[in-house]
């Protein structure tokens, strides 16, 4: 609700600031800026910001070109196991039933912009068909450009797109208004929800009953995560110690190439291509053709737990335990951390998974060194990124009880440090 707060808060300034969004003010800050460069002033600054990035992106503003890359097959597999199928109930009851008899279509997206349910009034979901808006369909701002969707993705916020604000030309006779929906355990953003229609969607009433179904859908998300007795989600992909898959069936053991393929993707919500792949897998050169059998075998091992070829990507969010350590590290909690925490896939030198592995030791390290707790400093110490770290023995010789035995551990194993460097 903090997020919320701010958006508003943020609307509100805008407002104060004489910031204008009728169709003729902004129509002509449009042209102004596509013939120009100029930046434009007078509208509203997130929209502006959005129109930049577009341009960068090189979106052409005539013709939308919305991503499709999952057949119809491929699409239904990836909904059924995403994170918000479990609550397009609620989204059905809150907006859809409504928005037919309102002239409205809502759409949820993934985590990157994939439309995967557009629902709402028949005759208006015609309209937006033919400029793409559709179910499989990616409309993050490099695409498509500045649309409540993608901009919502971009900013992290809730956001309000009105008729010539789009940047894409064809878009402009819709309106729109799009939140994040997030992980409430993680902050993790799942995806986004968003009504489109015509005046109607221009309204501070639609954006905030966009809002207050967000909010709704995140408490439901919470409600079912609480479900598991620990009160941690259950954790995917173990790949700090021996790789493991868990999946309803049980536990599965993964192979070292399979795991860090799982943990690559997991890391890549997007996607990688096959030479992306190769490259971050191995040190030297990999053909594509090896990648594209590793591939497949790892397609035998998790079925359709991998979704799509061009790019490769998993066919819903997988959770690793390295997530579960930097979730307690965001948390402030750094005991839980340490305790969690192991070198990630240490027997693997695939170059993206020593980048991963480098920056959660150093992620874990900074935290533990900072907090100056002696049970955190002394569990790290014992485990194997610590064991020879100067640093953090010194640190617990100077915050453990004199006397204690930690203290008396740490200016042992700092003097046979000092004297190994010396």
């Amino acid at each position: 609700m903090e997020r919320s707060a701010t958006s508003v808060a943020r609307g509100d300034e805008a407002r104060a600031a004489g910031v204008r969004r009728d169709p003729r003010t902004v129509r002509a800050a449009y042209e102004r800026f596509l013939g120009t460069g100029e930046p434009p002033g007078g509208i509203d600054p997130v929209v502006a910001d959005s129109w930049r990035r577009s341009l960068r992106s090189g979106v052409d503003p005539d013709t939308p070109h919305p991503q499709v890359a999952l057949a119809d097959s491929e699409l239904d597999a990836y909904r059924a196991t995403h994170p918000l199928a479990a609550v397009m109930p609620v989204v059905r009851e809150l907006v859809v039933d409504g928005a037919a008899d309102d002239g409205l279509v809502v759409a949820v997206s993934d985590e990157i912009g994939r439309l995967l349910w557009v629902e709402g009034n028949h005759r208006l979901r015609g309209t937006v068909d033919r400029v793409g808006f559709v179910e499989g369909a990616v409309w993050g701002e490099e695409s498509v450009g500045t649309n409540a969707p993608g901009t919502a993705l971009a900013t992290r916020r809730a956001v309000q797109v009105i008729g010539a604000e789009h940047f894409s030309r064809p878009v402009q006779e819709l309106s729109c208004a799009a939140a994040p929906i997030r992980d409430p355990a993680t902050g993790r953003v799942l995806g986004v929800l968003d009504v489109t229609g015509r005046r109607a969607a221009a309204t501070h009433v639609v954006l905030s009953l966009v809002r207050a179904t967000v909010a709704t859908v995140e408490r439901e998300l919470a409600t079912r995560a609480a479900a598991h007795p620990s009160g941690v989600a259950p954790v995917d992909l173990r790949v700090l110690g021996r790789p493991v898959l868990r999946t309803p069936a049980g536990e599965r053991p993964l192979s070292l190439r399979h795991a860090e393929i799982l943990l690559l993707l997991a890391e890549h919500p997007r996607g990688l291509a096959a030479d992306e792949l190769a490259v971050l897998l191995h040190p030297g050169e990999l053909s594509d053709v090896t990648v594209r059998a590793e591939v497949s075998r790892l397609r035998h091992v998790v079925g359709a737990l991998l979704a799509g070829s061009r790019p490769y990507r998993l066919a819903r969010a997988l959770r690793t335990d390295a997530d579960v350590v930097r979730t307690a590290l965001a948390a402030g909690d750094v005991r839980a951390a340490v305790d969690a925490y192991a070198p990630l896939l240490p027997r693997s030198v695939a170059p993206g998974v020593e980048q991963l592995r480098a920056e959660l030791s150093a992620e874990v390290r900074a935290a533990v060194l900072a907090a100056g707790d002696p049970d955190a400093l002394d569990d790290w110490v014992r485990g194997a990124d610590g064991t020879d770290d100067l640093a953090a023995w010194t640190r617990l010789l100077a915050v453990a009880p004199a006397g204690s035995p930690q203290a008396v551990r740490a200016r042992a194993r700092v003097t046979l440090l000092d004297a190994a460097l010396s």
